[in-house]
């Protein structure tokens, strides 16, 4: 019994790395994440687009139109968005990571489970925004606070109550 032990665990491990080998390379040539590092677009123009995961790194969109996108897990760090249209965009579990949306509208999207922090959100529209579970800096709180209303058309969730403004 005792020799078949070490055989064992042989086998085992064999048998591990064997179907580990096929699971890495469904990984890798799945659907890339698409990258957009350091654009500056000239089309700018986002619109309902399938952009789940996409990458924006260093990337000036000023004024970009992200209406009805679903940008679920999508990327956005060190992104320049101010003035961008994000109404009725789909942001779960995004993140946006010193990133400025100043002046952007994000009129009913969803931003469940999203990190957002360091971003300036200063004069962004968020009316029927649902941020609910997202992960905010303090501040940024306060200023969404003071101008939050709605409710958001798809998860029915009170802007306000998602992002816990107080009173």
């Amino acid at each position: 019994m005792r020799v078949f032990q070490p055989l064992f665990g042989i086998i085992l491990t064999l048998l591990m790395w064997v179907m580990a080998v096929p699971l890495a390379a469904q990984a890798a040539s799945s659907a890339a994440i698409r990258a957009y590092d350091d654009v500056e677009s000239s089309s700018k123009d986002f619109s309902n687009q399938s952009l789940i995961r996409a990458e924006f790194a260093n990337a000036r969109l000023k004024g970009a139109d992200f209406s009805g996108a679903d940008l679920r897990g999508a990327v956005f760090n060190g992104s320049e968005l101010k003035q961008a249209n994000f109404r009725g965009a789909d942001l779960t579990d995004a993140i946006a990571y010193i990133t400025n949306l100043a002046e952007a509208d994000l009129s009913d999207a969803v931003l469940t489970s999203a990190m957002l922090l360091k971003s300036n959100f200063r004069g962004a529209t968020v009316t029927g925004a649902d941020f609910s579970f997202a992960v905010l800096d303090g501040d940024q709180v306060v200023g969404l606070c003071a101008s939050a209303t709605g409710v958001n058309p798809v998860t029915g969730v009170d802007t306000r109550e998602s992002l816990n403004c107080k009173e």
